[in-house]
């Protein structure tokens, strides 16, 4: 076996072993991915993730809401469990899905940049129909800004006569 001696050889390879263990060292602390790196947020602040069925990728969308939105989006969560226990959860176009086994999906919500858009599905059958208006002739929306106090007892009202509707089919 051939032998490179000399001194130029171990410092030319000890120049490589370190840039080597750098490059190790640097791929290690990336995290993975898909593994725990934080969710990109979107136009407005909206947060991005995966399409998933079930209650975890929707607590990671509202983990990752920002600011004043996360305790907001918290509340709408435990708000609707809370009056629909057998709610069924996914995230779908970046937004939380809510809905009945076998019914369909009767609400979302949605991150804008000055406030979170939550939808009601069929909101136009609801008493007192929600404010926002849509391009969809039964879809009704309501708009929380960071300075509205939630009323909790009308919300609560809306998703449960929401839930008792036919829902929409859309996945």
């Amino acid at each position: 076996m051939i032998r490179p001696q000399g001194r130029r050889w171990n410092e030319r390879l000890q120049v490589i072993m370190k840039k080597e263990t750098k490059q190790t060292a640097a791929k290690a602390s990336k995290p993975m991915k898909g593994s725990d790196k934080e969710p990109a947020l979107l136009s407005g602040g909206n947060p991005q993730i995966a399409k998933a069925d079930g209650d975890a990728p929707v607590q990671a969308y509202i983990a990752a809401m920002p600011g004043w939105k996360s305790e907001v989006g918290r509340r709408l969560d435990a708000l609707i469990v809370q009056t629909v226990p057998d709610v069924r959860k996914a995230v779908r176009w970046n937004t939380p899905f809510y809905g009945i086994e076998g019914q369909g999906w009767f609400l979302a919500f949605h991150c804008f940049t000055k406030y979170i858009k939550v939808t009601f599905l069929n909101g136009a059958s609801l008493h007192p129909m929600p404010p926002g208006e849509s391009k969809v002739p039964n879809t009704r929306y309501f708009h929380i800004h960071e300075d509205d106090p939630l009323d909790e007892e009308l919300m609560a009202n809306w998703i449960g006569q929401a839930s008792e509707l036919p829902g929409e089919k859309m996945f």
